[in-house]
């Protein structure tokens, strides 16, 4: 049992510069299979989710470029980073001036990551460890990166994302051609080469756009 999981992130990572966005750091991992099986093993349960709170996905390194290059879209605003992973897009919200940010994600070693890497990058937010699909607090903007790789969680965050969109908040999805990404409801704003975990994306370079919904005609 991992009595303290911030001790664990500090264990198991390494502080270093994102690739894509280089004036960020994470705690990351050197090698994905065996930081899983160290948790598996650890906790004494088998069939967890992989850490995503341990490296830098395509589509959370893509949003968190176009964030910081483009502040206008959380400058004094309220943020959310969905299924937040590392932190990495909330991150650089803050540092691109939003007024407050949430950080939220269903693994408790993520929420962890997301405290220590926040705390790496000299930013404050707040860090949930919840669900919060089909939530609406009043979030000017929402950022969700790498949400597209199953089809049922596609469907379902989509479909909250996209009344959010509607009825006024900006929200931004950064992904890189996942399998599901509903792309007949979006339009595209940016496209990168993300750098990327050849052991995780079976690439060096991943080209990884951020999107926003389309409006109704």
């Amino acid at each position: 049992m991992i009595a303290d999981p911030v001790a664990f992130i500090r264990a198991e990572t390494r502080l270093r510069p994102v690739p894509h966005t280089p004036e960020l750091s994470l705690h990351v991992a050197d090698e994905a299979t065996e930081l899983w099986q160290k948790t598996e093993e650890e906790l004494g349960r088998i069939g967890l989710p992989p850490p995503f709170w341990a490296f830098a996905w395509a589509g959370g390194q893509a949003l968190a470029r176009y964030v910081l290059d483009n502040p206008e879209t959380v400058r004094g605003r309220r943020v959310l980073d969905f299924a937040s992973g590392s932190g990495l897009v909330g991150i650089a919200a803050k540092r691109a001036g939003a007024m407050a940010v949430t950080a939220c994600d269903i693994d408790p070693f993520a929420v962890a990551a997301i405290r220590l890497n926040a705390e790496a990058n000299t930013v404050s937010l707040y860090a949930v460890q919840e669900d919060l699909v089909g939530q609406d607090q009043g979030w000017d903007t929402i950022l969700a990166g790498d949400i597209c790789y199953e089809r049922d969680l596609a469907e379902r965050v989509s479909d909250w994302l996209f009344g959010l969109s509607e009825r006024g908040a900006t929200v931004l999805i950064g992904d890189p051609g996942r399998s599901y990404l509903p792309k007949d409801r979006l339009e595209r704003l940016a496209l990168y080469e993300v750098p990327v975990t050849r052991t995780l994306e079976d690439s060096d370079i991943k080209k990884t756009s951020v999107w926003r919904f389309r409006t109704r005609s």
